[in-house]
């Protein structure tokens, strides 16, 4: 472009010269067919369209049309997102079906949330989350190779995904109706913690109810599940099944377990209301 402004542009001789031998003054190949070609190397190479903005074809690269080398593919993807270049006039519509048939992402905001519910999902399949909120362990990462998910989501950090949503507000920020969609799916908007009391105060209130207000669990109680499917009623919900409510009040005794914080007080009245004892009796406690 610099050569043809100093040597060309204002030289009406030498161009009417250039034309007289035939001189094609367009390029030998449309912009957007390189764009296009380019973008089908891309996909075959890394299975997607989410093109990095500073991307670049590379040069000397056999696996890429030598046509396309050293273009700024990303930016030329980020121009087609932010302002439909390439995408006017009379080609405009067969151009956005080529990129549809390619697979090509309009939104990437939306294309992020969309993948968190889908990882969200299949953690719920998956995992043996049955009943209550759906808790994911803040350093859970897809496993790698584990055609139990989809390729998409190998090594997709949905704990961390989790902990931002409800921390920072990730992908729901002025979006209701996406924090709509992740409750109706049984997302857990308290953290670990939080939903950990939860059981907790639902096991030691269900204990109490069935002991006369009388909270002084053996450590080694867990919650029992029915002893057979003929059972008609069983008071313990099946989230509460094996859990072990003895240890919970004993960490909770000795090591203010769920009681730091602003919440404290409150939950310490929970407890008092329930008929839990702050300091051990001597003697095993009779058989409930």
């Amino acid at each position: 472009m610099k050569w043809w402004k100093l040597h060309i542009k204002y030289s009406p001789d030498r161009v009417a010269e250039l034309n007289k031998i035939g001189f094609i003054w367009e390029r030998l190949q449309p912009e957007w067919n390189l764009i296009f070609s380019a973008l089908i190397t891309y996909s075959s190479i890394y299975d997607n369209l989410l093109v990095p903005v500073n991307f670049v074809v590379p040069r000397g690269d056999d696996a890429w049309p030598k046509a396309t080398w050293g273009l700024g593919l990303g930016r030329c993807v980020f121009r087609m997102r932010l302002r439909n270049d390439f995408l006017n006039g009379p080609k405009g519509a067969n151009r956005r079906s080529q990129l549809l048939g390619l697979g090509f992402v309009w939104d990437m905001r939306e294309y992020a949330f969309t993948k968190f519910v889908a990882a969200l999902r299949y953690y719920a399949k998956t995992s043996s989350h049955k009943f209550g909120p759906l808790k994911v362990p803040s350093t859970f990462e897809v496993p790698n190779n584990d055609n139990s998910w989809p390729r998409e989501l190998w090594n997709y950090p949905l704990g961390a995904k989790c902990s931002a949503v409800r921390q920072k507000g990730l992908y729901i920020k002025d979006c209701p109706e996406r924090t709509k969609r992740l409750s109706d799916i049984g997302f857990c908007w308290e953290g670990n913690a939080s939903l950990g009391w939860h059981k907790v105060v639902h096991a030691a209130a269900i204990y109490s109810k069935m002991n006369n207000s009388n909270l002084r669990v053996p450590i080694t109680f867990r919650v029992p599940s029915p002893s057979s499917e003929k059972d008609s009623y069983w008071p313990w919900p099946e989230h509460l099944w094996d859990f072990p409510l003895g240890q919970r009040l004993k960490d909770i005794r000795l090591k203010s377990a769920y009681l730091q914080g602003s919440n404290g007080p409150k939950r310490r009245a929970q407890l008092d209301a329930l008929g839990f004892q702050w300091e051990t009796k001597r003697g095993r406690p009779k058989k409930q």
